[in-house]
């Protein structure tokens, strides 16, 4: 292997590495509109999108949106909901099965989530930590 040949791998492993403890370190922001002063614990965040209260804790009604698979849904499974993935998807087929709560409605990425709490007064979601801006509100970052 030529001495350039290696030094074009050893980049390549690092620049790997970088990408995975980046990844790795990404925070996942639950937010609302921005004109929700609701304040809200990981607790009751779990139970919106779990479907086990249809409200937030001053008593008004929360749309939740989840986003589709990926990064930021799975990380936002894992630390909020406390549950991988194949919980999260028994967990609504029991719903399903029993009749009990619907799941959350899908959107397809961080913008489309931002686009929608930052227009809907009562909605709720989750999106990558960097990606917030104005018109929302973070109620937990982890």
């Amino acid at each position: 292997m030529t001495r350039l040949s290696k030094l074009f791998r050893s980049h390549a492993l690092l620049s790997l590495a970088f990408a995975v403890l980046t990844s790795a370190h990404a925070e996942t922001a639950v937010i609302v509109h921005a004109g929700n002063n609701t304040p809200m614990d990981e607790d009751a965040i779990a139970k919106i999108f779990l479907r086990q209260v249809k409200t937030f804790p001053d008593g008004s009604v929360a749309a939740p949106v989840n986003q589709r698979e990926g990064a930021t849904s799975d990380d936002f499974r894992t630390k909020i909901l406390k549950k991988n993935t194949s919980q999260f998807k028994s967990y609504w087929a029991q719903q399903l099965f029993t009749g009990g709560a619907k799941p959350v409605q899908e959107l397809d990425s961080d913008d489309a989530v931002l686009k929608f709490v930052a227009e809907t007064p009562n909605a709720i979601g989750y999106i990558d930590a960097s990606k917030v801006k104005g018109g929302v509100k973070v109620v937990a970052k982890k």
